[in-house]
C-alpha cells in the first residue's frame, strides 16, 4: 500500500509492533522438546492478547497461526504436535498477522541450542544481507537492483537465493503491488519504490537450491535436494532516504 494518510501509517506500525514483539518473544520462549504446535500455540495467545488475527488463517486457511519451518523446510512449516524442537535444529518463524484492517509480516530464522549441524553461518548471511538490502532501498530505487545486489551477496558467501519466494506489498492485504520482490536479478523488472510504499523485504539464502516445493502436507515447502534455507524478514516504510523498519522490535538485528 502507499501511506495517504495518518490513519493508514498509524494502523501499519501498530500491527507491526504486534507481529515484530510476536517474533521476539516465541524465539526467546522456544526449548528443545518443545512440539512446534506448543510453540505456536504461544504465539496465538501473543496475538489475541491484542485482538489481532493470524494473517495464514485468514487469508488461506492454513491449519496454524504462525508458520514454524525446521531445518530443510525452506517455508510454511505447518506447527504440529509430533514435530519436537531438538537441539541444533534451525527454527524459521514467521509472524502475519491483521489488526484493525492492516497486516504485518516479519520472520527470522535461528539455530536452537548448540549448532550442530554448522548451519551459524547460514542464518547470519541471510541476517546480514537482509540488513544490508534495506539500507540500499529508498523511492526511486529499481525494484530488480535490490534483487540483484541480494542475489550477489550471496553468491560472495557461497550461497544461492532462492527464485520461487519473494517478498511482497502490504497493507490493507497481506500480499499487495509489488507483488514480487526478488532476492535475484531480474533484467525485466522495472518497477521502482516509490516513496511512502510499504513492503515485506525478506531473504530467501540457500545452501544450493534456487527452487522448493510443497510436499505432502499441501503448505512446507523444501528444496528436492535436501538444501537448507534461512530467512529473515522485516515489514518497510519507503521513505526518499533510508527505510522506516517498522517490525524493528523483532529482535533481528539486536
Amino acid at each position: 500500500m502507499i501511506i495517504e494518510a495518518e490513519a493508514d501509517l498509524q494502523g501499519m506500525k501498530k500491527v507491526a509492533s504486534v507481529v515484530g514483539e510476536t517474533l521476539k518473544r516465541m524465539r526467546e520462549h522456544a526449548k528443545v522438546g518443545m512440539s512446534t504446535k506448543e510453540l505456536d500455540d504461544f504465539g496465538a495467545e501473543i496475538l489475541q492478547s491484542y485482538g489481532a488475527e493470524s494473517a495464514p488463517i485468514r487469508e488461506y486457511d492454513f491449519p496454524g497461526w504462525t508458520c514454524i519451518s525446521i531445518n530443510d523446510a525452506a517455508a510454511h512449516g505447518v506447527p504440529s504436535d509430533k514435530l519436537i524442537l531438538q537441539e541444533g535444529d534451525m527454527v524459521n518463524i514467521d509472524v502475519s498477522a491483521v489488526l484493525d484492517g492492516y497486516f504485518g509480516d516479519n520472520g527470522g530464522s535461528f539455530i536452537l541450542g548448540e549448532d550442530l549441524q554448522g548451519l551459524s553461518p547460514l542464518v547470519e548471511a541471510s541476517r546480514e544481507i537482509l540488513q544490508k538490502a534495506i539500507s540500499k532501498i529508498k523511492g526511486g530505487v529499481r525494484i530488480g537492483d535490490l534483487g540483484a545486489f541480494i542475489e550477489k551477496q550471496a553468491k560472495r558467501k557461497g550461497y544461492t537465493t532462492l527464485r520461487n519466494l519473494t517478498g511482497h506489498g502490504i497493507g490493507k492485504t497481506l500480499h499487495e503491488e509489488p507483488r514480487y520482490i526478488y532476492n535475484y536479478a531480474e533484467k525485466e523488472e522495472k518497477r521502482r519504490f516509490r516513496k511512502g510504499m510499504v513492503v515485506a523485504v525478506e531473504t530467501f539464502i540457500s545452501s544450493g537450491a534456487r527452487i522448493v516445493r510443497e510436499i505432502e502436507d499441501g503448505w512446507t515447502l523444501k528444496a528436492d535436494d535436501g538444501s537448507f534455507v534461512a530467512q529473515h524478514e522485516h515489514t518497510l516504510l519507503i521513505t526518499d532516504k533510508a527505510p522506516e523498519i517498522l517490525t524493528l522490535n523483532n529482535g533481528i538485528f539486536d
